[in-house]
C-alpha cells in the first residue's frame, strides 16, 4: 500500500511541475534554463512512477 501511495504523490508532483513547464512556456520571454530543468524534473518523476510500477507488479 505505501508503494501506491508514493506513485500517488510523485503523480501529483509530475503534473505540478507539467503545470509549470506549460505555463513557463506560454510567456512570451519563457526562460530556457527554467524551461530545461522543469523538462528534468519531469523525467525524473516519470521514471521514478515508472520503476515504482514494475516493481509493484
Amino acid at each position: 500500500m505505501a508503494v501506491e501511495a508514493r506513485i500517488r504523490e510523485l503523480g501529483t508532483r509530475h503534473e505540478n511541475v507539467d503545470r509549470a513547464l506549460q505555463e513557463e512556456m506560454r510567456r512570451p520571454a519563457a526562460d530556457d534554463v527554467r524551461v530545461r530543468e522543469l523538462k528534468r524534473q519531469k523525467l525524473k518523476l516519470k521514471e521514478e512512477i515508472e520503476g515504482l510500477r514494475a516493481k509493484a507488479h
